[in-house]
């Protein structure tokens, strides 16, 4: 594979690598290909004939770095995650590991019938309490794919005299799904036209400075974009950004203040990707699954609106952020002197010319979905209320966040893109859309309605009753705390689904607000700092070779401690003032 490419795909630098060869290997027998770096060789060829220059800068080398290197970050991902599930696999048992966490599943799940108290009350509560049992088996383990686990209560429920098979259907699909369906498409607009990447260096620009700000104003601009995109496409846009800055800092900075800069400013993309994500019901599926396994349960409750989650998140998220990032230039970024490179950012913000029509009309569309999903219900502030647009409307009960997320990507494929018969977004770019994810949320849907319907709901929480001895503070801290730690080894998404119903019925059970267990549940799933298969910014991260898998689980660790404190404060001060009318 010759080494040379076009010179316009050499687009950053790379720092403190010594020279890169091309050369390839197979990872794990995958058959994927994954750069492999050496010491000590100044040409970069694969056969001794094509080479790169090496820029040398007080005796380190800068090569160029090219588009092709970031191609390799999701493979380096899967190649860490697969690594570690065979560690796993081998520690359980050598020979039968692989297959033990696919045997478990049915085993537990028969287990689970045999020992299920008799209740004459409650007939389908054991049998739906063996299906939840398998499938947080394999949700939990990934024994196979996530969204195939998620089918399987069309299979059981039925198979199993639960649900009848239309019913357990419909589950799969609501307003939340299509929430998510439609804000999406927004996202991937954005990024086909490249207007994310304009904010983030608008972002960063406006705050500027030294390291510390800098550091700054990547977790604000990576938050910003979280908020409305998926969180790792976010950290990988950032990262190559981050890069190029680091390579301006590696000019200035000593050695090892170089070092320690990289790693804050690297986990800090990671961080601000999964903060950024908690402020808004789309930035991140344990939201969505939240609103809509709420609205299940308690169907006569008033349901948890966009507005309404942004209010009580938004502040929270700016808060944390200020906490990550005090605690990112303590632990990490020296005090130094020198200037931000705005030049860099300049120029990388020129580099995109102008902004296009298309960037526009994108931006236009998602300033109206924000301005409608906030204003759909009436505004409360103080004496003064603000009516919601959807009272307007012959039923205001009819219209849902997800109605006005589909509206506003269905306008992104009727408006015109410059080029002749193509439109802003096209079907093309619209299937990368995560379906598994759509159906993840599908899964822990009918689940939950099982769970409700079945009386399993109920039971659980009769048996969870003497939970009110504890205090409501210490009985948040704890859920916060579980859930935190657990999602480092699990799917935040899966283990929200999971975890919701039973601390809804907890709530009835024991004469509380559910939400007062059930919010700190669903924040909590997002903040797992310290592995990197917790959650996909830190897989990227990790992916860049310059952040040690022990600086952050360091690091993660006093974060996921700063966050159970952080959302349990939030939750017993902000809380009731902003779901008060809630049961």
């Amino acid at each position: 594979m010759p080494c040379a490419l076009p010179a316009a795909a050499n687009l950053l630098i790379r720092p403190n690598l010594s020279p890169r060869t091309c050369s390839l290997r197979q990872a794990n027998g995958h058959g994927m290909p994954r750069p492999r770096f050496r010491q000590g060789h100044s040409p970069c060829s694969a056969d001794g004939r094509n080479t790169l220059p090496c820029e040398t800068t007080n005796g380190r080398c800068h090569q160029p770095l090219l588009v092709s290197d970031y191609l390799h970050f999701p493979f380096q991902i899967f190649n860490f995650r697969f690594q570690f599930e065979t560690i796993m696999n081998k520690l359980v048992s050598p020979r039968f590991g692989p297959n033990l966490a696919l045997a478990m599943g049915p085993f537990l799940a028969i287990i689970t019938l045999l020992i299920f108290p008799d209740d004459p009350e409650r007939p389908l509560a054991a049998r739906t309490a063996a299906a939840g049992v398998w499938m947080a088996v394999w949700w939990l383990t990934e024994a196979v794919p996530l969204a195939v686990t998620s089918l399987l209560p069309l299979a059981f429920f039925p198979l199993m005299g639960v649900m009848k098979a239309n019913s357990a259907a419909a589950l799969y699909m609501n307003d939340i799904v299509f929430l998510f369906v439609g804000g999406f498409c927004v996202a991937l607009a954005m990024e086909k036209w490249e207007l994310h990447r304009r904010v983030a260096l608008r972002v960063v620009l406006l705050i500027g400075g030294g390291p510390r700000r800098t550091l700054l104003g990547f977790m604000a601009a990576t938050a910003l974009l979280s908020m409305w995109i998926s969180n790792t496409a976010t950290a990988m846009m950032m990262v190559p950004i981050a890069a190029a800055v680091l390579s301006q800092y590696e000019r200035t900075l000593k050695a090892e203040d170089f070092r320690r800069t990289a790693v804050g400013l690297l986990i800090g993309v990671a961080y601000g990707a999964s903060i950024g994500g908690i402020a808004t019901l789309v930035g991140t599926p344990p939201n969505l699954a939240f609103a809509q396994i709420y609205h299940m349960q308690f169907p006569q409750a008033p349901p948890v609106t966009f507005a309404q989650w942004m209010f009580f998140a938004l502040p929270f998220s700016v808060a944390f952020l200020f906490a990550a990032w005090g605690m990112l230039c303590w632990m990490w970024i020296p005090r130094a002197s020198i200037s931000s490179p705005r030049q860099l950012f300049r120029e990388e913000l020129s580099a995109l010319g102008p902004m296009k029509r298309e960037e526009r009309l994108v931006l236009i569309v998602f300033a109206v979905m924000a301005i409608l999903w906030i204003t759909r219900q009436p505004l409360e502030f103080g004496a003064v209320t603000i009516p919601g647009w959807s009272n307007l409307l012959p039923e205001p009960s009819f219209v849902g966040d997800g109605t006005v997320a589909i509206a506003l990507a269905a306008v992104l494929f009727l408006l015109p893109a410059k080029e002749k018969a193509a439109k802003i977004l096209d079907w093309e770019t619209a299937k990368k859309l995560p379906w598994g994810i759509v159906l993840l949320f599908g899964g822990g849907f009918a689940l939950a309605g099982a769970i409700s319907q079945s009386g399993l709901a109920d039971w659980i929480g009769l048996r969870m009753q003497e939970l009110a001895a504890l205090p409501p503070m210490g009985m948040t801290a704890s859920i916060c705390t579980v859930m935190t730690f657990l999602t480092e080894l699990t799917s935040n998404t899966a283990t929200t689904q999971m975890a919701l119903p039973i601390l809804g019925a907890t709530a009835i059970a024991i004469g509380s607000n559910p939400l007062y267990l059930m919010v700190p549940a669903t924040i909590s799933a997002s903040c797992a700092f310290m592995l990197p298969v917790a959650t996909p910014p830190n897989a990227i991260i990790f992916g860049t070779g310059k952040v040690r898998v022990m600086q952050m689980a360091k690091t993660g660790f006093l974060l996921n401690w700063i966050g159970v404190v952080l959302v349990t404060l939030w939750m017993h001060l902000i809380g009731p003032l902003t779901f008060a009318g809630s049961p």
